[in-house]
């Protein structure tokens, strides 16, 4: 069959697009698999790989460079951990002891947990004193101090013998802790529960019990209302958030007095602290603060509570306790 002029320039331009249009999408296409599963992002560089991958293994895989003795641990630790701790290890106002109870947990009696009597590795002791402590100040620390406090413990519970002893990359993995051999690995499925797959029950019949609440964030947002209510308006639903905030992340220490904490109600407690003024109170909960009588964690601990959060909870706990 013959073809016009026309016809084969028509099929030429045809052909030339559709190799265009192919070389387009194949050139879309690997942009979308360079640029991630879902087409955006980018990959993540080594520096900031590095500032997340601070994980220590049994085997000492992931230690810094660094080192240090138990002679020089023991300034450290009475510097930054006793107040909590206590000069021996023993805990103080609720905070976890950190030396003896040998022999407890195979007793009649309730078992006294501590690097000396229940953790399975010294890495675990390096890598959670190098991720939350100092309780105000995590990740404060430089790698020859929390070598330094590693010793330390490890002295304070006889596991190593000598103060001089250099621990570092190369000397950690090969302090062994006394309850090491009795971990073992739990082959349990994480559920018993099988998947449905046909006579499932009614959706329909499922009672809920109960709800999550909405984020803080959010309660806080409604609390705050439209800029065009009144500020009176608003007062009643912003202190509800200040409780919410309170039952769900600082009752725990101000409701007990935990670490020195200030109760709520206390009046005689708080004077001092109410006198000192909001600004004050404001930056201490947010910042942290370690005064004569107790410890404040920058937040409670709580870091994804935002600063407006943490003054919510601040002026309702002052409310409630003039």
């Amino acid at each position: 069959m013959f073809k016009s002029p026309n016809q084969v320039k028509t099929s030429l331009l045809s052909s030339g697009f559709l190799a265009v249009a192919m070389t387009l999408g194949a050139g879309a296409a690997q942009a979308e698999k360079d640029s991630g599963y879902y087409g955006y992002g980018q990959v993540a560089t080594p520096e900031q790989i590095a500032g997340w991958d601070i994980d220590v293994r049994p085997d000492g895989l992931g230690l810094p460079e660094g080192r240090g003795t138990a002679e020089e641990g023991e300034w450290i630790y009475e510097e930054k951990c006793a107040s909590c701790h206590g000069s021996f290890g023993e805990g103080v106002d609720g905070y976890p002891s950190l030396a003896g109870g040998e022999g407890t947990l195979s007793g009649d009696g309730r078992p006294h947990k501590t690097i000396g009597s229940y953790w399975n590795y010294t890495s675990t002791v390096f890598d959670y004193i190098n991720r939350a402590m100092p309780y105000t100040a995590p990740r404060s620390l430089e790698p020859d101090e929390v070598y330094s406090l590693t010793a330390y413990l490890l002295f304070m519970n006889y596991i190593i013998d000598d103060e001089a002893f250099e621990l570092n990359q190369d000397t950690l993995a090969t302090v062994r802790l006394p309850n090491e051999p009795n971990f073992i690995p739990d082959e349990r499925p994480d559920t018993a529960n099988t998947r449905c797959m046909s006579d499932c029950r009614d959706p329909a019949a499922i009672e809920i019990k109960s709800q999550a609440s909405p984020s803080l964030a959010e309660e806080l947002a409604a609390a705050q209302g439209d800029a065009s209510e009144a500020a009176t308006e608003s007062q009643p639903a912003v202190a509800t958030v200040g409780k919410s905030v309170y039952d769900q992340s600082c009752m725990l220490c101000h409701g007990s007095g935990l670490a020195g904490a200030p109760k709520v109600g206390d009046v005689e407690g708080w004077r001092g602290r109410i006198a000192a003024g909001s600004a004050t109170l404001y930056k201490h909960a947010i910042e942290g603060y370690q005064g004569e009588a107790g410890v404040m964690p920058a937040k409670g601990g709580f870091m994804n509570l935002t600063d407006d959060d943490v003054k919510a909870a601040v002026d309702y706990m002052v409310q409630e306790s003039l």
